[in-house]
């Protein structure tokens, strides 16, 4: 009766096709793992912690990927994200170096940890309003509009990466953490253009190279996980400078 009474009951009860629900359970898998990170972090298994949170963002970078292999694009999905990214790129990694040094820091310590994740916040609720604008230039689909989430919250793991590579007491200094954090913020929601490789195109000889490539990068995160996710971040923030010069020569 109650099904006759309102005709779009029927479609509600209608299954959903796996390649719609596939992508969303990829993003649970990203929200698993930063909530993981937290468990981590507050037991002090810093290693751990920091593992968990790059899981996320190798998670996160699949999701999209597999959404539109699928074509399981759904708005439920892009609010899934959003969430997800909140928790494991907002809040996790906060907590992270908040349990680590920065709880030394008396209150400031405290209030760095919730700029990192109000800034967060911001950012990625700027980047769904975005999504239905069109873009004022076409040259921004090689660019990010500052520094993406899952590239923020790992480049505020640097000193705990170094430190735990090479046991650096000032690694562990609460200024060095704080300015990592403050910084890292302003970047997150900046108008500063970040290069972004979703667009890139690679030519069919550099296929093979390009592999090998991915291949060794690989096998120095498994023998020199520290040292290379570590290494990575900081290449990444000298990059932003080269971002921000291609862009002016995309736009002149």
């Amino acid at each position: 009766m109650i099904l006759k009474a309102n005709g779009g009951a029927k479609k509600a009860l209608k299954d959903l096709p796996f390649n719609k629900i596939a992508p969303n359970m990829v993003t649970l898998f990203a929200l698993c793992a930063g909530v993981s990170s937290i468990r981590f972090s507050a037991q002090a298994r810093w290693d751990h912690a920091v593992i968990a949170i790059f899981v996320a963002a190798i998670f996160d970078g699949l999701d999209g990927r597999v959404a539109r292999l699928l074509r399981g694009t759904t708005k439920f999905g892009a609010e899934l994200d959003s969430l997800s990214d909140f928790v494991s790129f907002g809040v996790a990694p906060a907590i992270l170096v908040y349990f680590w040094t920065m709880n030394g820091a008396i209150g400031i310590g405290w209030v760095l940890c919730l700029l990192f994740s109000m800034c967060m916040a911001l950012r990625l609720a700027r980047f769904n309003t975005m999504l239905d604008a069109e873009p004022t230039l076409h040259c921004w689909k090689h660019f990010f509009v500052g520094v993406p989430a899952p590239a923020a919250a790992v480049c505020s793991l640097i000193p705990i990466m170094l430190d735990l590579e090479f046991g650096l007491p000032v690694m562990k200094n609460p200024i060095l953490n704080g300015a990592f954090l403050f910084v890292i913020s302003c970047l997150m929601v900046s108008h500063i253009p970040t290069i972004s490789l979703k667009k890139l195109r690679v030519p069919v000889f550099l296929v093979v190279p390009v592999m090998l490539l991915v291949a060794l990068y690989a096998g120095f995160i498994i023998s020199q996980p520290w040292l290379t996710i570590g290494v990575s971040a900081i290449l990444y923030l000298l990059s932003i400078p080269v971002g921000v010069a291609s862009w002016c020569c995309y736009v002149s």
